[in-house]
């Protein structure tokens, strides 16, 4: 058996899990749970002991490869391959899984529909492995897409109100992202002749067609991606899905998915774009508006994981900025390079700790508000200090790993000459990173510090001294301390890490970073040291004067303001419906008008010889029939006063009546989506089968 099958074990084994534990969980619920565990530890051994066997090639040239290549799949076949950047990935994924699925078991504890969210726990496994070890966009759009219908199910697990709405938003920006990103696939394979990623970079730098047709193809890929990743206009799911979704679950959205949508956005801009400046500059405007944005809406926030997914949506903001300047610096950018992959580790790890202390806090109060869960670690130490690395490594303050990618990310931007954009893009980088220490202070204060108002619930809150079993203390623990050593090193952990994206990322002949960066130097510190001044600012004068009230935390944000309900459903629901609708209703009476105008003006034709007022030839002697079976069956009863119907006429109106309703039903929006969606399968199922 070749080597290489490896992959497609890691691929299809999470998927075969996924089945059994389903048959397993029908019969008996604790073995299907130590299953579970079965399947994710096995697959974090697995991809932990690639990365040994390969350790010396990926230190040494960059890059270890594996290929595999599963033919007769949708025409196309099935690719994997795997080299340094996928294989860190994947690992971290692998582990993120493996301590998700381990807390689960005391998490989803009294919860319904416990097999279900194993089943597609272990499916979008699966799928998230798909798409990292793709070869080609085609592979990837294929486990991309079955990532977001099995994720969907994330969302809507509790099913009520709040939950189902959610996962509709979530699905439909699935969906759309989803369709878009094909349109560009298909472009790309159309323009330049291949979808293979390793091709994409030399197909894309020696075409000499037009332009345009890329640009428009890359649009279209960062659409789709930038939807998954929760950026810039696209994340209206991010703050609504996580707070609703089991926490692992939410750990792992907010931890792993959202950076499949930056996997893809890193192969549309070092692929296609590389050293593009237009093309960084707009990937630079998104992560400034998203890093921003979701910092704001955070500190507004008032319900644990309300907070911790727009702060996501921050965090992935300034990541898109790592990407935007590798693309304004070009063969400058190692900086942007390293700052860019390391804070995707960090942010993934970061938010498996925060999500699954977030979990431990809703399974023993039924609550995330924060009026609520008040003082709820006041007298749990454990939980208190795995929550604190957790905030000071987001918030970026030194000796923590956040630090050191928020300080590549931020000597990216000084890197750049661009006078007062640079300063603007700075000072928005500075400030947010600022809004992030005020918010998880806010947090940390509320959680750990403050007593809550009601001195009966505070008092059940300190008499709690059991608050999780061991798996999830081992799980949370083992998270925390990861998260903590990795910090621990910059240049023995963090750098040999960073290391392993410059190949994924074409720039390994890209100018290497003048000597070792000083990390704590006293030009690095002064960043952090600004952000963190802004934050202290931000929580005393902002936090505890306007949004506290009466010693209650208030939400000050204005309802109204939702992009979802105010721009998205009016525009989707409301405007385009109705203008396609008028548009198609134009163009089908097209003809008839033009029929219509040609009879009146230049044909000036009278009613031909044998054309009817009425119906045609079949209707007309159908109602000729009925006509004699009625006068026939008068006679036969002697009837003085026969009822006489013309049935000529009754049958012609009939047929009107249904064809003009059938116009009707063919006009009406539901009819087109109708056909749009049996079109739609019946494409999949030819390529499927041809």
């Amino acid at each position: 058996m070749s080597e290489n099958i490896i992959l497609a074990i890691l691929v299809f084994y999470p998927f075969l899990g996924a089945l059994i534990s389903c048959i397993i969980g029908s019969k008996k619920e604790t073995l299907r749970d130590y299953f579970a565990d079965f399947i994710v530890i096995s697959e974090f051994i697995i991809t932990f002991v690639l990365f040994i066997i390969n350790r010396n090639r990926i230190y040494t040239d960059g890059l270890s490869v594996y290929d595999c290549k599963i033919p007769g799949i949708c025409g196309m076949g099935l690719n994997f391959t795997l080299e340094s950047f996928r294989l860190l990935y994947i690992m971290i994924a692998a582990f993120m899984w493996m301590m998700t699925t381990i807390i689960s078991r005391e998490y989803m504890k009294h919860h319904d529909n416990k097999n279900r969210f194993y089943m597609f726990m272990l499916a979008t496994l699966g799928a998230t492995m798909g798409v990292f070890l793709a070869a080609d966009l085609y592979t990837m759009f294929i486990f991309f897409e079955i990532m977001s219908f099995t994720s969907y199910v994330w969302v809507a697990q509790e099913e009520t109100e709040g939950a189902l709405k959610a996962a509709a938003t979530y699905l439909a920006v699935a969906i759309i992202g989803g369709l878009v990103m094909l349109m560009g696939i298909f472009m790309l394979y159309h323009v330049l002749g291949t979808v293979k990623i390793d091709e994409l970079f030399f197909a894309a730098a020696f075409y000499e067609g037009n332009h345009a047709l890329i640009y428009a193809a890359g649009v279209c890929l960062l659409v789709g991606f930038g939807a998954k990743a929760g950026a810039f206009p696209l994340h209206i799911w991010l703050p609504k899905a996580h707070p609703v979704a089991p926490a692992p679950a939410s750990a792992l959205l907010s931890g792993i998915l959202t950076k499949v949508g930056i996997f893809g956005i890193l192969i549309t801009s070092c692929d296609l774009f590389l050293c593009d400046m237009a093309w960084g500059k707009l990937i630079l405007g998104i992560g400034v508006l998203t890093m921003f944005g979701g910092a704001l809406l955070a500190v507004f926030s008032m319900d644990l994981k309300h907070t911790l997914a727009c702060s996501s949506m921050s965090q992935i903001g300034f990541i898109l900025i790592g990407v935007g300047m590798q693309g304004i610096l070009g063969m400058e950018s190692m900086t942007a390079i390293h700052g860019t992959l390391l804070h995707m580790v960090n942010h993934s790890l970061i938010k498996l700790v925060l999500f699954m202390a977030a979990g431990i806090i809703f399974m023993n109060v039924h609550a995330l508000n924060l009026n609520e869960i008040r003082g709820f670690g006041r007298k749990k130490p454990l939980l208190k200090v795995i929550f604190l690395i957790g905030a000071l490594a987001i918030a970026g303050v030194p000796m923590f790993g956040g630090y050191i990618s928020k300080t590549l990310l931020h000597e990216s931007i000084l890197e750049y000459d661009g006078g007062r954009f640079t300063n603007a893009v700075e000072t928005i980088f500075l400030i947010s990173g600022g809004l992030t220490v005020a918010y998880m202070t806010k947090l940390f204060v509320a959680i750990f510090v403050e007593k809550n108002k009601d001195e009966k619930k505070q008092k059940q809150y300190d008499e709690i001294k059991r608050y999780m079993n061991i798996e999830s203390g081992f799980a949370l623990t083992v998270s925390a301390l990861a998260l903590f050593v990795w910090g621990l090193f910059p240049h023995a952990i963090m750098d040999k890490a960073a290391e392993m994206g410059e190949k994924f990322m074409n720039l390994l002949g890209a100018e290497p970073m003048e000597g070792v960066i000083e990390y704590f130097s006293l030009a690095n510190l002064k960043g952090a040291l600004i952000s963190i001044i802004i934050g202290v600012f931000v929580y005393v004068l902002v936090i505890r004067i306007l949004l506290v009230r009466k010693g209650e935390y208030i939400s000050a944000w204005p309802k109204w303001l939702d992009m979802e309900e105010l721009i998205y459903k009016p525009l989707l629901l409301g405007f385009l419906p109705m203008i396609c609708g008028i548009a198609s209703r134009v163009f089908d009476s097209m003809i008839d008008i033009t029929v219509v105008v040609l009879r009146k003006t230049l044909y000036k034709d009278s009613p031909l010889p044998h054309e009817r007022s009425e119906g045609n030839a079949i209707t007309e002697r159908i109602g000729r029939v009925m006509n004699f079976i009625q006068s026939l069956r008068n006679r036969m009863w002697g009837r003085k006063n026969p009822t006489h119907t013309d049935f000529v006429h009754a049958v012609a109106s009939g047929v009107d009546d249904f064809r003009e309703s059938f116009v009707i039903i063919q006009r009406s929006l539901s009819f087109g989506l109708l056909m749009f969606s049996v079109g739609l399968t019946l494409t999949l199922i030819y390529i499927i089968w041809w």
